[in-house]
């Protein structure tokens, strides 16, 4: 890809204000987990929803909080090996200590593309982050990886040749088919250089049982984004094609923590995480 010359001077790459209706009256699951997270972008839907799954499976919170600590450290790690550009699929709604804040630490001139489909997170999201210099936010379906590394807040930002942080954090449970989740990941990776990251995390039963995992799903069920547990070699199965780095597949919290974990907050994150590079 040819980069635009003077990057710093440009001016915000993400799409346009969405037009479409925001339907506040059903749940999603982008503004429930920013309720999860303590944030304000949220409808009493939301968080109906939003209780009726912590209801079902009592540590919905800690699994919310569980991601987005391994997403900064994950990050973290990915910015002090010099990976200095980042596609957030299904970022969600920013708050403290997103992508590009953690990033940032590292390398300041680190470079960040969020994609989200809900117009409430992107419209959000646009306001928040303003004419920030070298980060976008895109309305677009993670589903349709030609579509979202063709838009303009991607395509005009990132440049493929070089190695990229792709970020799929508590996302893919939204893609619950195994096919489609495999092949729409495999278009993203084709697109990345070698030395790029995956970071890859997802809901899985540790502590729930059978019966609130059933629950969850219905919960989910009942909101416009259904979702789908897997077990861990489902999960394992998505990072085909890149070399996980240490530890591996293994519980959130697990993950590289930076101080000792109890066997009880690795078991209510119900989720693995995992940090996958990609070869030459």
């Amino acid at each position: 890809m040819n980069q635009p010359e003077n990057r710093d001077e440009e001016p915000f790459l993400g799409s346009t204000p969405p037009r479409e209706e925001v339907r506040t009256d059903l749940p999603n699951a982008a503004r429930m987990y920013d309720y999860y997270l303590g944030g304000s972008t949220n409808f009493a839907a939301d968080r109906e929803a939003a209780e009726a799954g912590s209801a079902a499976v009592p540590h919905a919170r800690e699994y919310a909080q569980a991601n987005r600590a391994f997403l900064q450290r994950a990050v973290t790690f990915l910015a002090e090996n010099g990976v200095d550009q980042f596609l957030d699929l299904g970022s969600g709604i920013p708050t403290v200590g997103n992508v590009h804040e953690v990033a940032r630490q590292s390398n300041p001139r680190a470079r960040v593309a969020y994609v989200d489909h809900e117009p409430v997170a992107v419209a959000h999201a646009q306001r928040l982050l303003g004419e920030l210099s070298g980060v976008t936010m895109t309305l677009a379906d993670i589903r349709s990886p030609e579509e979202v590394l063709s838009a303009p807040g991607v395509s005009g930002l990132l440049d493929f040749d070089r190695p990229v942080g792709l970020l799929a954090v508590a996302v893919l449970p939204f893609v619950p088919d195994q096919d489609e989740a495999r092949e729409m990941l495999a278009t993203y990776r084709g697109a990345c250089a070698p030395g790029s990251h995956f970071v890859l995390s997802h809901i899985s039963a540790l502590s729930a049982t059978p019966q609130q995992v059933a629950a969850a799903e219905e919960v989910m069920a009942r909101t416009p984004t259904p979702v789908r547990w897997r077990p861990p070699h489902e999960i394992e199965e998505l990072l085909a094609g890149f070399s996980v780095v240490d530890p591996g597949l293994v519980p959130l919290p697990r993950w590289r923590p930076e101080a000792p974990v109890t066997e009880d907050e690795v078991n209510i994150a119900n989720a693995y995480g995992a940090v996958g590079r990609l070869d030459g």
